[in-house]
Order: structure tokens, then C-alpha cells, then sequence
């Protein structure tokens, strides 16, 4: 399916990506916010010079969970700072091609759910 759609596909197979989602929220969920960052960023790293939306989209995922590991640690205004970025690197999903599109359109609907639920 993805390379029908000519999108590159990392190391990772597509059951792979969408257990690291589905582990990534529940890291949240649970309130392990740095557990969920190293999640994402192992998928994150292998690929972080790829000049890609989709990467950048993963980034953003990232500091989604940094932002509520800052906020858990009472440091506000960092957390602030790094969900700002997030909501930088979220114009970017409908701008990337994906195979993991309604993966990551979930997912950021979840983020805006949660951070609303810890303010």
C-alpha cells in the first residue's frame, strides 16, 4: 500500500509504526510521558535527517510528550514553549504522505484532548 502511493518507508514495517503509536498513547495515558518521548524518538532518530514532513510530524509528537513530562514537573512556561512547537509541526499532517495518516490524525486529536485535560 505505501509504495503504491510512492511514500518511503522506513525500517520499521507497518505493524511496527502502529505499535509504537498504540504504545506511545498509552505511555501518555498512564502518565509516563519520557517513556512515551523514547518511543516515538526511536522511530524518530533512525530517520531525523530525512528532510521529510512526516518527520517532522514525529518530532512534533515528541515535544507533545515533553511538553507534559515540563508540565508534570511544574515548569510552565517551558512546556508552554514546547507545545507551541507541537502545534508547528501538526500543520504539517495533512501535508504528509502516509500510510500512518488516520494513525497520526488520531493521535493528534488525543494530544489536543489530553493537554486540554491537564490545563
Amino acid at each position: 500500500m505505501a509504495e503504491a502511493i510512492g511514500v518511503k518507508i522506513c525500517n520499521y514495517s507497518m505493524k511496527m509504526m502502529i505499535n509504537k503509536i498504540s504504545t506511545y498513547k498509552k505511555c501518555l495515558h498512564e502518565e509516563r510521558f519520557f517513556d512515551a518521548h523514547e518511543v516515538l524518538e526511536e522511530v524518530w532518530f533512525t530517520r531525523r535527517f530525512e528532510e521529510s514532513n512526516e518527520v517532522k510530524l514525529l518530532k512534533g509528537f515528541i515535544n507533545a510528550a515533553v511538553s507534559f513530562e515540563l508540565l508534570k514537573r511544574g515548569r510552565e512556561k517551558p512546556a508552554k514553549n514546547v507545545w507551541l512547537t507541537y502545534l508547528k509541526y501538526r500543520q504539517l499532517l495533512f501535508k504528509t504522505k502516509t500510510p500512518y495518516l488516520n494513525d497520526y490524525y488520531q493521535l493528534s486529536r488525543y494530544l489536543d484532548l489530553f493537554y486540554k485535560k491537564l490545563h
